[in-house]
C-alpha cells in the first residue's frame, strides 16, 4: 500500500483507539453527587430575583449551573416532603403526608427488590454514600423522638455506608435542630425562647457549621477513593429557630427588608385551608402572637424577616466553604452539586408563618443543579419541575438505569433547553386537598365538608394568590379538573 494511503489509516486508527480508550475512562468514573438538602428554604436567593437577600454562593453556583423557576414539593411538610424526593413516589396514603412517612414507611422494612430510596440505588450501582445531617426526616438520620435518648436505629437502613453527625454542645440531633448558641435548645427551655437570635459566635457557634467541618473533612478522605460517591449534607437553618451568627445579621439593613405583598387571608376561600400558625407560636417569647385574626405588625415582620434571611446568608456561605473546597480538591471536575429546599414556607404571606399550606408560598422551593458534564447548560429553567422528578434525573445524569416504577420523570432535557413532553404540572397534596400547578393557574380540590371546596388562582392577573376566582370561572375549572384527578392517588378515599 501507498505510504499516502498508510498514514491516514494509522492515524485513524489512533484516533479511534484513543476514542474508545476515553470512553472506557469515562465508563469507570461516574460522576460524584454532592446532594445539598436545605430546611424551609423559599425561592428568597438572589438567583431567583431577591432584592436584597446576601446568596453569592448559591447564586454564582447557578450562574454556572441551572435554577429552577418552577420547582414544586408534593407536601409542604418536612418529613413527606422528603419522602416523596427520597422514593420518587407522590402520597398515596394519609401516612405519607405526615413527617413519620419514612420511619413507619422505610425504617422497618427489610431490603428488598426495591431499592428503599434513591441513595439506595446509587448504592447498589457502585456508589459510596455518606450522610450529613438532614437528609431524611430525623436531624441526623437516628429514629428517637425530640426529647427521647439517642437511638442507634437509622432511618433508612440500607442506604448509607456512613451517617456522621456532630451535635456539639448540644448533646443529640434534635437538640441541635433547635439549637440555641448558649448550649441549650428549645425543648431545654421548655419553648420558652424566642423564634429568632443573633448569636454572638462564628459559624461553629451553631450546629451548621460543625455540619461543614465534617463535610469538608469528609471530602478530603473521599478524593482518593476508587468508587463515586454520593455525599448528602442536611443544613437545619432557616428552619425555625431563625438563629444564626450576628455577623449575617449585619448584612441587612432592617428597614430595607421587604415584608409580604399579600399579608391579608384570600378572598373567597375557607379559613381551613390556612392554619393558625401553631409551629411558630410554639415558640413562647415571640415579640407577638399571630392568627389569622391578629397579623404582626410591620415593625415584627421585618424583624422576623430580617432573621428569615440572616439564616439564609449562614448557609450560603456554609455552602460556599463545601464548593470552595470541592475546587482545591479537584472533584468539582466530576461532581454533580444540587440544592435543593424541602418546601416553601410563607413569612406573613395569607396570614400564616409558617408552611402546611397548599398555596404557592409554602410549596414552591429552591432548587440549583451544577452538572459538570453539560456545557450549555440552561441557566433559568422555567419548566415545572417537582420533586419526585429529582429521582430519575439523578440516575439518568449518573447513566444509572431505572428497572423499577415511580411518578417523577427526568427533567435532564431542560438543561439543554428542550421543551417538555406532555403536560406542564405539578401535584401537591395536605390538608384533605389536592392542589395542580399549570404555568398560568393552581387550581385546589379539597375533600372536606366546608365551602368552598374549590379554589383557582390566575397566575398571571394574581401571582400572590389573592382571590379565589374559581366561583366565576367555572369554564377554566371544568378544564382543568380532569388534569387535576389525574394527580389523584386515591390519598383521600377512605375520608
Amino acid at each position: 500500500m501507498p505510504t499516502l494511503f498508510k498514514k491516514p489509516f494509522v492515524l485513524l486508527a489512533i484516533l479511534v483507539f484513543l476514542g474508545s480508550n476515553l470512553q472506557c475512562k469515562q465508563a469507570q468514573n461516574p460522576p460524584n453527587v454532592l446532594f445539598i438538602a436545605v430546611d424551609d428554604l423559599r425561592t428568597e436567593l438572589g438567583a431567583y430575583g431577591h432584592p436584597i437577600v446576601q446568596s453569592p454562593n448559591m447564586d454564582a453556583l447557578a450562574s454556572e449551573g441551572s435554577v429552577f423557576t418552577n420547582h414544586f414539593v408534593q407536601v409542604p411538610t418536612c418529613g413527606a416532603s422528603r419522602y416523596a424526593l427520597l422514593t420518587g413516589m407522590r402520597p398515596s396514603k394519609p401516612l405519607h403526608l405526615k413527617n413519620s412517612a419514612i420511619e413507619m414507611e422505610i425504617s422497618h422494612a427489610k431490603e428488598s427488590n426495591v431499592p428503599e430510596t434513591f441513595i439506595h440505588h446509587l448504592k447498589r450501582n457502585g456508589y459510596y454514600t455518606v450522610g450529613i445531617g438532614k437528609i431524611s426526616h430525623s436531624a441526623d438520620g437516628l429514629v428517637y423522638g425530640y426529647e427521647e435518648p439517642v437511638s442507634t436505629k437509622k432511618e433508612l437502613p440500607h442506604s448509607w455506608d456512613e451517617l456522621l453527625f456532630n451535635s456539639g454542645k448540644w448533646g443529640t440531633g434534635w437538640n441541635a435542630f433547635f439549637a440555641y448558641a448558649n448550649g441549650e435548645n428549645r425543648q431545654s427551655l421548655k419553648k420558652q425562647v424566642k423564634p429568632y437570635e443573633a448569636g454572638e459566635v462564628n459559624d461553629k457557634g451553631y450546629p451548621d457549621g460543625l455540619t461543614t467541618e465534617l463535610a469538608i473533612a469528609k471530602l478530603r478522605e473521599l478524593k482518593d477513593k476508587k468508587s463515586p460517591f454520593f455525599m448528602g449534607v442536611g443544613f437545619f437553618k432557616p428552619h425555625l429557630p431563625f438563629n444564626a451568627p450576628k455577623k449575617y445579621w449585619d448584612l441587612y439593613d432592617r428597614e430595607q427588608i421587604p415584608v409580604s405583598p399579600n399579608p391579608n387571608i384570600p378572598e373567597n376561600i375557607s379559613l381551613k385551608s390556612l392554619h393558625e400558625s401553631g409551629e411558630f407560636n410554639g415558640y413562647a417569647l415571640g415579640d407577638e402572637h399571630p392568627n389569622l385574626s391578629e397579623p404582626v405588625s410591620i415593625e415584627y415582620a421585618k424583624k422576623l424577616g430580617h432573621a428569615y434571611l440572616a439564616s439564609i446568608s449562614y448557609i450560603d456561605a456554609q455552602i460556599g466553604m463545601i464548593w470552595d473546597e470541592l475546587k482545591v480538591l479537584g472533584l468539582d471536575k466530576n461532581t454533580i452539586i444540587v440544592i435543593w429546599g424541602d418546601h416553601g414556607w410563607h413569612l406573613g404571606d395569607q396570614r400564616v408563618w409558617g408552611k402546611h399550606t397548599l398555596f404557592e408560598n409554602a410549596l414552591k422551593s429552591a432548587l440549583i443543579i451544577k452538572s459538570p458534564f453539560e456545557e450549555n447548560q440552561t441557566k433559568k429553567v422555567e419548566s415545572l419541575i417537582e420533586t419526585v422528578d429529582i429521582y430519575p434525573t439523578i440516575m439518568e445524569l449518573c447513566n444509572i438505569g431505572m428497572p423499577h416504577k415511580m411518578d417523577g420523570e427526568s427533567f435532564s432535557d431542560s438543561f439543554r433547553g428542550v421543551t417538555p413532553k406532555g403536560d406542564q404540572v405539578a401535584y401537591s397534596y395536605f390538608r384533605n386537598g389536592i392542589s395542580l400547578r399549570t404555568d398560568r393557574y393552581r387550581l385546589t380540590k379539597y375533600f372536606r365538608e366546608e365551602e368552598p371546596t374549590v379554589e383557582l388562582y390566575d397566575h398571571v392577573s394574581d401571582p400572590y394568590e389573592t382571590k379565589n376566582i374559581a366561583h366565576i370561572n367555572q369554564d377554566i375549572v371544568q378544564s382543568l379538573m380532569p388534569l387535576l384527578e389525574k394527580g389523584n392517588t386515591g390519598l383521600y378515599e377512605g375520608d
